[in-house]
């Protein structure tokens, strides 16, 4: 077993990262952190380091067990690292989720159908049918 490993290739190993290119790319532009400090693709891990990694909307943390540069099944991952993830960082995903809109910046893509018909729900008010005549109900108080 080694000692160290690539934070990059650790994080594909690990399964944090579905492809290397995406950890490496995270590290890049600064998502993943060992202590306070952001890291390189490059740097190396050893066991018993916590590595902090910020997929929106949450900071994930995880304690490494092993450091590996080869991919291992999901059923081995227990063995490679631990997730101590805090639970406020849980519980503010749990929030996003319920919140129901997608944390997208102004101008960045037009909404979704489902976010469409949702704000269309939003907007409609419920209490006009279409059907409903105003001069009908006129000419009957007469």
């Amino acid at each position: 077993m080694k000692e160290e490993a690539r934070i990059d290739k650790w994080l594909w190993a690990a399964r944090i990262f579905k492809t290397r290119t995406i950890a490496a790319n995270a590290c890049k532009i600064g998502r993943v952190k060992i202590g306070d400090s952001a890291v390189k693709a490059s740097h190396a891990v050893k066991p018993g380091d916590i590595i902090n990694v910020r997929k929106t909307p949450i900071t994930y943390s995880f304690k490494v067990l092993q450091a590996i540069e080869n991919r291992v099944g999901a059923k081995l991952v227990p063995e490679v690292m631990e997730n101590v993830t805090s639970h406020e960082q849980y519980e503010l995903l749990e929030m996003s989720k319920i919140s129901g809109f997608v944390d997208r910046s102004r101008g960045t893509g037009r909404p979704t159908k489902k976010e469409r018909r949702e704000l269309d729900d939003f907007v409609a008010p419920e209490y006009i049918d279409e059907e409903f005549d105003f001069d009908d109900q006129e000419d009957n108080s007469k």
